[in-house]
């Protein structure tokens, strides 16, 4: 499991993170939502290793994210994340992409590398793109690749920071598709998103952030058909107009 325990985190005077306590299980599917600025994005950062804490700590299965001993490179094999950006080598084809962890970090061969890329691409839905170049697919076809190339890591948990905030509307279902499926499967998931309906229908809870902190978390239904908070019900009208 993840546990998040009364974390804060700052950039120089501004808090972004301020005393955050969350545990997520394995199998289940965790929403964060909330307005821009409100620390969503910086706690996925910080349950990867990628950004220091001030206060509190992470632990993935037991072992503490921020402390001194920690082998990060080795913790997040377990923690694959996927951004907004899909960051591509748009000199290498998908194929190649996929396989290029697997191959450097797993020290996996090529060929066992290849059929791992092969397959987690078929996965996505990206069975005939192998050869083509990150610039030839669509927005949606490279953040599905995107996943892929988390995948093909074996991760235990998957993060996901506001993964369709830079597509195109009619885009955004073919990713949506592909986290379906992964929440069908019972993959581990924190996500950050803007996407009400696809939280509604996908999340065991949902998390509602504001100014650093779990606000009301809850069920869907709960938060959703009944939040008990008025800054939740506030944001959820605004949002759900």
């Amino acid at each position: 499991m993840i546990e998040i325990e009364n974390v804060d985190k700052s950039f120089g005077a501004l808090k972004v993170l301020d005393g955050v306590s969350l545990a997520v299980n394995k199998g289940e599917v965790v929403s964060i939502i909330g307005g821009s600025g409100s620390g969503k994005s910086t706690l996925l950062m910080c349950i990867n290793g990628l950004e220091p804490i001030q206060g509190g700590r992470i632990l993935v299965d037991g072992t503490e994210v921020h402390a001194r001993g920690t082998d990060l490179n080795k913790l997040r094999r377990k923690i694959g994340i996927v951004f907004q950006q899909w960051n591509a080598f748009p000199h290498l084809t998908v194929l190649e992409n996929v396989t290029l962890a697997p191959r450097k970090v797993l020290r996996k061969s090529r060929e066992e590398a290849d059929a791992i890329a092969r397959r987690q691409l078929e996965h996505v839905g990206l069975g005939d793109k192998f050869n083509a170049f990150p610039g030839k697919l669509s927005g949606g076809q490279q953040q599905r690749m995107a996943i892929a190339r988390a995948l093909a890591m074996a991760p235990e948990y998957m993060l996901f920071d506001e993964v369709t905030s830079a597509l195109d509307p009619q885009l955004v279902g073919e990713v949506l598709d592909t986290m379906r499926l992964l929440a069908r499967e019972g993959m581990t998931m924190i996500l950050v998103t803007h996407e009400m309906g696809f939280a509604r229908e996908v999340s065991d809870r949902v998390a509602f952030f504001k100014s650093g902190k779990i606000h009301e978390i809850g069920s869907p239904e709960q938060l959703f058909g009944n939040p008990q908070l008025p800054d939740t019900r506030a944001f959820l009208n605004s949002v759900l107009k």
